[in-house]
């Protein structure tokens, strides 16, 4: 556990409501950045996201001062998302049909002061990218999103996914096949099923 994360659960062990505030502080954007990216709805993140930090602070007002210590805040977190991710799909009787507009996150994928052309360019590509993410399905779609957008280890997305590390690195490997086989059939302007 690295030293943030430690300073974090000590503050839940001490003081729930100020850990609780700082864990939000924490983990607010990549809990919305994984939700954004497997919805592919801001609004459906920002709904989905306080669900999620809902559930986890009424689990963690249940949880002994030594249980609050010994988290892993950040795949604790991303595993609760996941789950309200799921829950989400599985109530819905649809799969979610809006995509994300590429003016909806842009500080997701924020660049280092392009100019008119090479926004344009991104622009076009940011598209096609949340696009093609909206299409893989979501046993490839989740895994693919916590370790390309979100960040996390192969071992963190093993736990979130609750499967062991090598399993978690062939979804994220099938996942990001699936994903360039897509844009390429895309770019061909084939259509895919």
């Amino acid at each position: 556990m690295d030293e943030v994360a430690e300073q974090l659960t000590d503050l839940l062990a001490q003081d729930l409501d100020a850990g609780f505030t700082e864990l939000v502080r924490v983990h607010a954007r990549g809990v919305h950045a994984f939700l954004l990216r497997v919805s592919g709805s801001a609004a459906d993140a920002d709904d989905l996201g306080q669900d999620a930090f809902l559930r986890a602070y009424t689990a963690l007002r249940d949880y002994p001062p030594e249980r609050r210590r010994a988290l892993q805040p950040r795949a604790w977190l991303m595993t609760i998302a996941a789950n309200v991710w799921r829950n989400h799909v599985r109530s819905s009787s649809r799969r979610p049909m809006s995509v994300m507009r590429v003016d909806d996150a842009p500080d997701m994928w924020s660049d280092a002061d392009p100019g008119p052309a090479e926004r344009a360019l991104n622009a076009v590509d940011r598209g096609r990218l949340v696009a093609a993410l909206s299409d893989l399905p979501e046993y490839y779609r989740v895994p693919v999103v916590l370790r390309h957008v979100v960040g996390m280890s192969y071992a963190e997305v093993a736990q979130v996914q609750g499967c062991p590390v090598g399993t978690a690195k062939a979804q994220v490997s099938r996942g990001m096949s699936d994903l360039r086989r897509l844009l390429t059939s895309e770019e061909k302007g084939e259509v895919t099923t």
